[in-house]
């Protein structure tokens, strides 16, 4: 019953205030129970908690079928993109055949694969533009058709461009030593650029004996493993044997390779050069521009008109339309049936592309297609202007109420006087100029002063020069007529300042390893006017350095991502989705519009051309960093912004690089010379490149045959990496008390002293101080260190100031030469016995 009070209104219940002690809850050891969570929800629901509720009571069959659906259609698009290749929806397979030795003919190995024996039936004759063995053959037995073409391998740059667009490689080796050297050097250029599925092939095993066959087969294989640990070697004597190769071709898992996988390319199978009329504005004729059109199989990914196709070894042009001419080389059987028979032309040379209906596909838009700018427009005008200070309004001021009395001509006005340049003003303007010369200078002065001293210790002696003329020229004649004849061929190919400069540059290389980055200071120039654009760092690992700081006007003519990554990421993602323009397998002819008749002459000379479609922004130029290695068959110092010559994808150019460490920091520092033992990153101004993609450094000589430097990939796009160039200052301590020490020969003049006083101060031992105070006025300093120094040490002083690589940037490269062993070199064969 509700008790009601005196006055009948009903009593108000008890209620708890703020201060209200709360017990926790009994802790009984179990989990809530899926009925207690509703109830305590009450309908509520959280839209993460669903998802991870669906998520966690999805069924196990579920999560099965799944897994099951995402293998399956992983495989169906793997069978897919190997069946593709060289049947009737995809390209023809591409089979480049190479010899490794010099004694084997690839020759050979292609007539042998031609035959009708084979099963193949040969249906166009030099189907590769400027290579005269090539030709297309279908397989109507295994439905497939191919292209081979044998290349010689004196050119490497041929040889790498053939490698970088080819399906398939076939090495010939020979039957006893497999390889040579320079068969060897190709393989090293190859591995280095990125190997496409291969397969070897050795002849003459059948006219050996029977019980000689296993043997040589058996030590074959012991030479092989080394390049090709699991690599089956298939004999080539019998057109049964090439049909079992061609039937190995064509079923073989295919190698990806990342730098082409990605981009549409295109060998050229039929080029022609039309130059332009006089009333387009550029000069044609054979020196002048022109449209080239070449024909040839889309391959990799689908290529759009819009986009710049890149020339290998000529750079970058604009497309303006795209046919689509008859396919050369159908998969029809009963078109293979007829040739086969000799009913039919099969020859495609002699116009048959012309005659036939050509049908345009696509033309280009201007307002749509990519521009061919390369380098960011700059305008000299837009720099930055600051209001002068009081201060230096003051002096101007002063500065022009001194009035200079100098002698000028009679009738010269006060305008006329003030151009006239006496000795003090061209004293002053001399030292400014030292004062605003560039990285190049200092490192020009390094080297003169190096040079200084190695003539000082190479320098004869007084007394060597007291032998008469006549003397010497007797003595002369007696060398000449005791020298033997091979004595006299040999002193013949010795290039006298080759081996100079090779000298001086070993000597430096080696003073380099000795001592690090230790500079001798200038006696006859102060060290703060020699060294004034390095800084002193208290860490070189946390001090901060602005990347913006003080740019060279080069990299206003570049471009910079924001992120390089997230850009790059995005482009691959829409590339790898693309389904506009000429799809993989068409073939078609590209309208290439302004380019120069050297293409067509290269074309003519006998050298492959090659096409590959450029992703956005891919033209643009900004600074581009390697990740290589020393390559162990050269062993000659390779000096900083030294002209190297660059294999990066499908680009091939010259440029003079920089070298740096490969660490995690902001900072990097820089290599005076290419390690031989440690990865190093070099850094270039070149175009834009999305990675992956494979790097090979070749080094010209001046014979014009070109070694190989250094191999690896493509590492990022970073005009904000610093790299600092460091220089050691070096003295030695005079007289050492318990924590202090006096210090000579680092400085020769007191202001130099007070210049670099709050720099800090280490020496070889571990010890680390800073100068306290100038002694005299020849250099010598007071240094207070963290404790006592040896007498055999060595106080130091490091100083930095960042570098840049040289704008060198050449897209032309010149053909290389033969490859010739040399002293410079080292065999493999040679490393693999030590």
């Amino acid at each position: 019953m509700v008790k009601m009070a005196a006055n009948g209104e009903k009593q108000q219940g008890h209620r708890h205030g703020i201060y209200k002690q709360k017990n926790k809850g009994h802790k009984h050891g179990k989990h809530r129970t899926k009925g207690e969570i509703e109830r305590e929800n009450k309908g509520r629901v959280s839209v993460t908690a669903l998802t991870k509720k669906q998520r966690k009571e999805q069924k196990k069959m579920d999560r099965r079928h799944k897994a099951n659906q995402l293998r399956r259609n992983k495989k169906d698009m793997v069978l897919t993109e190997k069946r593709r290749l060289g049947s009737r929806d995809g390209p023809p397979h591409l089979v480049a055949v190479v010899s490794l030795h010099g004694a084997v003919d690839a020759g050979a190995v292609t007539k042998l694969l031609r035959g009708e024996g084979a099963g193949g039936v040969v249906h166009q004759e030099r189907v590769i533009s400027g290579i005269s063995d090539s030709f297309g053959m279908i397989l109507p037995r295994f439905k497939q058709r191919f292209t081979f073409l044998n290349h010689s391998t004196a050119n490497m740059h041929s040889l790498l461009d053939v490698a970088k667009i080819a399906d398939s490689l076939v090495f010939v080796l020979d039957s006893t030593e497999g390889w040579d050297s320079y068969g060897d050097y190709c393989l090293s250029c190859l591995f280095a650029q990125g190997l496409p599925s291969h397969a070897l092939v050795c002849q003459g095993v059948s006219d050996l004996l029977v019980k000689k066959r296993v043997e040589s087969r058996r030590a074959l294989s012991k030479i092989t493993e080394i390049r090709f640990p699991d690599a089956r070697i298939f004999p080539l004597d019998s057109e049964q044997d090439a049909t079992l190769l061609l039937r190995h071709l064509g079923t073989q898992r295919q190698r990806k390779l990342g730098f082409r996988s990605r981009r549409s390319h295109l060998l050229a199978q039929h080029v022609t050069f039309k130059p332009n009329s006089p009333a387009e504005g550029t000069g044609g004729g054979p020196t002048g521009l022109g449209t080239l059109c070449v024909s040839g199989y889309v391959r990799g990914r689908p290529l759009r008109v819009d986009r710049l196709v890149h020339i290998t070894g000529h750079g970058d042009f604009q497309l303006s339309q795209i046919d689509a001419p008859p396919d050369p080389l159908p998969l029809n059987l009963t078109t293979a049936r007829t040739a086969k028979e000799g009913k039919e032309d099969v020859d495609m040379q002699d116009g048959g592309e012309d005659e036939a209906a050509v049908r345009v596909l696509m033309k280009a838009d201007p307002s749509v297609r990519e521009s061919l700018l390369a380098e960011a427009e700059v305008d000299p005008m837009d720099g930055e202007q600051t209001w002068p200070t009081e201060s230096e309004l003051l002096e101007a001021e002063e500065a022009r109420k001194k009035k200079r009395v100098m002698k000028v001509p009679k009738g010269t006005s006060d305008y006329q006087a003030t151009w006239i340049v006496d000795d003090d003003d061209e004293e002053e303007n001399g030292e400014m100029d030292e004062e605003s010369s560039d990285d190049d200078d200092d490192d020009m002065l390094d080297e003169a002063m190096d040079g200084d001293d190695d003539e000082e210790n190479n320098s004869q002696e007084p007394g060597s020069g007291c032998v008469s003329e006549e003397e010497e020229e007797e003595e002369e004649e007696v060398c000449a007529t005791e020298r033997t004849g091979a004595d006299q061929r040999y002193d013949e190919h010795i290039d006298e300042a080759a081996e100079e400069e090779g000298l001086k540059r070993y000597r430096e290389a080696r003073a380099n390893e000795m001592f690090p980055d230790e500079v001798d200071t200038p006696l006859d120039m102060a060290a703060r006017m020699r060294f004034q654009r390095y800084r002193g760092l208290k860490s070189f690992r946390s001090s901060p350095w602005d990347p913006m700081e003080n740019l060279p006007p080069n990299y206003s003519r570049i471009f910079q991502f924001q992120s390089f990554e997230r850009t790059r990421h995005r482009i691959l993602a829409e590339a790898a989705t693309e389904d506009e323009g000429a799809m993989v397998g068409w073939y078609v002819t590209l309208h290439i519009i302004d380019v120069p008749f050297s293409v067509m002459e290269s074309v003519q000379s006998g050298r492959p051309l090659m096409l590959v479609s450029l992703l956005p922004h891919e033209q643009k130029m900004s600074v581009m960093h390697l990740l290589v290695r020393r390559h162990p068959s050269n062993t000659e110092p390779i000096k900083s912004k030294e002209e190297l010559v660059f294999h990066c994808g499908f680009r091939r150019f010259r440029a003079s690089p920089i070298f740096s460490q490969h660490t995690s920091a902001d900072k990097h520092k820089m290599e005076r010379f290419l390690m031989p033992d440690a990865p190093t990153v070099v850094s270039v101004y070149a175009p834009i490149t999305f990675s992956p993609a494979g790097v090979l450094l070749f080094k010209q000589r001046n014979d014009g045959i070109q070694d190989l430097v250094a191999t690896g990939s493509l590492l990022s796009c970073d005009p904000q990496r610093v790299v600092l160039k460091r220089i050691v200052l070096s003295g030695h301590p005079f007289k050492i008390n318990r924590r202090s020490a006096v210090v000579r020969y680092m400085f020769f003049n007191r202001d130099d002293i007070l210049w670099f006083k709050p720099v800090e101060l280490r020496t070889k031992w571990g010890r680390r101080g800073h100068i306290k105070e100038a002694l005299g006025t020849h250099g010598h300093m007071k240094c207070v260190f963290d404790n006592q120094l040896r007498s055999q040490d060595t106080v130091m002083m490091n100083l930095y100031k960042r570098v840049y690589p040289r704008w060198t940037y050449d897209p032309y490269v010149p053909s290389p030469l033969p490859w010739v062993k040399r002293e410079g070199t080292v065999d493999m064969d040679d490393l693999e016995m030590e």
